[in-house]
């Protein structure tokens, strides 16, 4: 990037191109966003980008599938009703820390973990079924079995129907990892040089705790029904309804 790392820069014909492609599509399919950046970010609330893209979404008769951090999702539940009803709609919301404290340092600028939670509680209420991404888990910051613990307490509160999970841990690219230290150095005084002598300059970031809290985490997603394989879940997530009656809709 040739920007600070908290900016962002904006397709801004991302919704005529998203128009085109859906409207010249034989095949039916889910529209998926959020993989690189959040939907729903602050400036969400005045493009109303993703808005309008599911809007075309829904006219045009597909689903729809995001990755998220923020309750503004919320704003467009009206849609996402509309779209579960006609073809599929499945939220995606990353959980990594029950500490609300932990989670302001971890993850500013977005919503809590409890507001999300409610958001999954909200969603379930609607019919609407949703994945939780159980990560990223750090080493020596979050990687405890009460926070894993908390956090399925959470998802089975919320009856989410599956939770991805690929290890208790992270990954740092070049570039990133320079980011992350710098962060590290402001909320976790001597961290950094931890990092360094456990990981080096490794892109698998694993937590040494990651083969128990792993064995808790397949143990009670199993006796709460969840799905915990993401070679099942994923499927899932691109696999389009066509047994279903779908059809173009207008919007009223």
């Amino acid at each position: 990037m040739n920007h600070d790392f908290e900016d962002i820069e904006v397709k801004e014909n991302g919704l005529s191109l998203l128009k085109k492609a859906l409207k010249n599509k034989r095949e039916k399919v889910m529209v998926g966003t959020g993989s690189m950046a959040d939907p729903y970010m602050p400036i969400e609330k005045r493009l109303e980008y993703t808005r309008s893209a599911l809007k075309l979404i829904y006219k045009y008769g597909h689903g729809f599938t995001c990755i998220t951090k923020s309750d503004l999702v919320l704003r467009d539940l009206d849609l996402i009703r509309k779209v579960n009803e006609n073809s599929k709609a499945v939220i995606q919301m990353t959980l990594t820390t029950a500490d609300e404290d932990l989670c302001k340092i971890l993850e500013p600028n977005v919503c809590t973990t409890k507001r999300r939670v409610e958001v999954l509680k909200t969603l379930n209420e609607e019919n609407i079924p949703t994945i939780v991404w159980l990560c990223p888990i750090l080493p020596f910051i979050n990687d405890t079995e009460d926070n894993i613990n908390e956090i399925l307490d959470y998802c089975i509160e919320s009856n989410v129907k599956g939770i991805l999970c690929f290890q208790m841990g992270m990954t740092l690219r070049d570039g990133n990892r320079e980011y992350f230290y710098q962060k590290l150095d402001e909320n976790f005084p001597n961290l950094k040089e931890k990092y360094i002598t456990h990981f080096k300059s490794n892109y698998e970031v694993p937590s040494p705790n990651n083969s128990k809290l792993m064995k808790i985490f397949y143990k009670r997603t199993k006796k709460a029904g969840i799905m915990n394989n993401f070679n099942e879940i994923f499927p899932y997530l691109y696999e389009f309804p066509k047994n279903e009656t779908t059809k173009q809709s207008t919007l009223l």
